[in-house]
């Protein structure tokens, strides 16, 4: 031992010099002998350091910053050996996220051996070098069998695609004006149709008669600031290049301004930044225009009846709808979505939709960058490999992945978004869609997103209020529905600006139903071109969860899986009486703690 310690000692002062304080030599033997080091090994950790903070002596505090580097180290190497060979439940089932705590107090996320599907035997996994999801041997996928529903979603050929990951940054002022003059001018071809209107006036032309004008509504910059809710003296009306020249003119309501063809049970009208609105009224010369009759906008066609067969003939169906994130902040262990895979396995439904975000920009270990691993491989290990897991003991039956805005994982980080890289996930059974989208189950129409419109609209609403008391949530998913946009509001608030990322340029795919100019497009082609109402609209919200009949569509707010809520939709099949809204059953489930 005597020998090892000289020559420690004599390797430190070779490179440390030999007037270094012998008592400091002496706190480095302990160092070399504790961690199994040589002099010269502990020597060019500490120029590591000295490079980075300009040391010119070695001190005691210099010493214990080793020290502290050296722990980490080994711990890294320790996380690294158990993410290698520990004991997996299931197909590659490994859990992330059992937090220890690192430097500062932060919890140091990392990859910890944790249990599948309860009952599954553990076996060892080989783990793919650097797990390269583009590299995996696409042949050791399942392939597809039949399907217990006829899945019809967005086109997937090469233009299709481009035309989904459209380049964003990009915009240009000339082109967001015509996408907003545009929806003024298309909405209002429909008030004439609806209404059976001549010709749409201008709100800031003097007239002596009433006239229909359709602008959309803004706030009053004078009045109010951006921080301001909307509210009845800050309405602004906005018209279109061609029937107002854009011009903006302050909106003053009559004391008994009424409501035509509004629905039954309303309670008035809501009105909020974006809105398009049709009134009726006249601008007497005041400088505002005084409206006496609010006109409902036109609803979309009722959804088609045209039934479609399922690949068993079997036209009723069930899905489990559930909205990210799905682990807590507190760690990326994805409890939330061990559960549900649980009932998964247990109920067998027929249809899958998770709405993301899968792996949360927002999410703090993310945001810290306290995390070991890719985002890809948490995707992979947390969510795909269970998923799998649930497909394998349920064959016949479909994944349908939405994106959010605030996955990591994709690289089109605006809404509209497009689907997820298939890269991360070839597996056929696991369909990856766009964000937002519309696809049919056996006929059934269904419509999803993972911005929280909800939230946004309460936030920004001014609502106009007749005599009986509204159903609020009826009423916000109301404006999606008459607004025919995933995300009629514009511009979007300033402090939820990030949780939407808006392309104005591209908001035409934000649209439930498409302009008439655009030809004729048949609704089983593309369901993202139908024309009709979806039978069924997915909007997770931080609101309290509900399922809501609004019209003819059903409305589903599942909140998110990790305030422990999830959706479940049964559809009767097409042989059941009424129409589709009275043949869909939903319930909101609770997982179990």
């Amino acid at each position: 031992m005597s020998e090892e310690v000289s020559k420690i000692e004599a390797e430190l002062k070779e490179k440390f010099g030999e007037d270094t304080d012998a008592n400091l030599i002496a706190e480095c033997v302990k160092v070399c002998q504790l961690y199994n080091l040589s002099g010269e090994n502990l020597y060019w950790k500490w120029e590591s350091l000295r490079m980075n903070r300009h040391f010119v002596h070695l001190t005691l505090n210099d010493l214990q910053d080793i020290k502290a580097m050296i722990k980490r180290d080994i711990d890294r190497d320790n996380i690294s050996k158990r993410f290698a060979r520990g004991n997996l439940s299931g197909r590659q089932s490994r859990g992330f996220g059992r937090p220890s705590m690192g430097g500062a107090g932060r919890p140091v996320v990392a990859a910890t051996r944790s249990g599948g599907l309860p009952g599954t035997p553990a076996k060892p996994v080989r783990r793919h070098d650097g797990f390269d999801l583009a590299r995996m041997d696409a042949g050791k996928y399942p392939i597809a069998g039949p399907s217990r529903v006829t899945f019809v979603g967005p086109p997937t050929d090469e233009a299709a695609r481009k035309k989904r990951a459209y380049r964003y940054m990009y915009e240009k002022v000339s082109e967001r004006s015509e996408v907003l003059d545009d929806r003024i001018d298309h909405i209002g071809e429909l008030v004439k149709s609806y209404y059976d209107i001549e010709e749409l006036g201008d709100p800031s032309a003097v007239t002596e008669e009433d006239v229909t004008v359709v602008g959309r509504i803004v706030h009053d910059a004078e009045s109010s600031s951006g921080a301001v809710k909307l509210n009845e003296a800050s309405l602004v009306l906005e018209s279109s290049r061609m029937m107002g020249s854009g011009a903006r003119v302050p909106l003053r309501f009559h004391l008994d301004v009424k409501l035509r063809r509004g629905a039954r049970h309303a309670g008035g009208q809501g009105m909020f930044p974006g809105a398009i609105v049709a009134l009726r009224g006249k601008n007497g010369g005041g400088g505002s225009f005084l409206v006496t009759e609010i006109l409902s906008l036109p609803p979309l066609d009722p959804p088609s009846e045209a039934h479609v067969k399922s690949e068993t003939s079997e036209t009723q169906f069930s899905m489990f709808v559930a909205s990210g994130p799905f682990t807590s902040d507190a760690d990326l262990a994805y409890k939330p979505l061990q559960s549900l895979v649980i009932k998964l396995v247990a109920a067998k439904p027929a249809v899958v939709l998770l709405v993301g975000p899968f792996v949360d920009a927002a999410h703090p270990a993310i945001k810290t960058g306290e995390v070991d691993v890719s985002p890809q491989e948490i995707f992979q290990t947390e969510l795909v490999t269970r998923l799998q897991e649930f497909l394998d003991a349920s064959p016949g039956s479909t994944v349908l992945l939405v994106p959010s805005v605030r996955d990591v994982l994709s690289d089109h980080a605006v809404f509209p978004q497009c689907e997820l890289p298939r890269a991360l996930c070839n597996d056929p059974r696991i369909r990856l869609l766009p964000n937002p989208a519309r696809f049919t189950l056996n006929g059934v129409h269904v419509a999803a997103t993972s911005v929280d419109v909800l939230f946004h609209l309460r936030k920004e609403e001014f609502f106009k209020r007749a005599t009986e008391a509204p159903d609020a949530m009826v009423n916000l998913c109301r404006h999606i529905l008459q607004q025919r946009s995933f995300y009629p509001i514009f511009p979007v608030p300033l402090d939820l600006a990030h949780d939407v990322n808006l392309d104005v340029t591209h908001s035409d795919m934000l649209y439930l139903s498409p302009p008439d100019d655009e030809g004729e497009v048949e609704d089983s082609a593309d369901p993202s071109r139908a024309r009709c109402a979806p039978d069924v609209l997915i909007v997770p919200s931080r609101l309290k969860h509900f399922s809501k009949v609004v019209d003819s569509t059903v409305a589903v707010n599942p909140s998110f899986l990790t305030k422990s809520t999830y959706a479940v939709v049964e559809y009767a099949g097409h042989g059941a009486p009424g129409p589709a809204k009275d043949r869909t059953k939903v319930e909101i489930h609770r997982l179990e703690s």
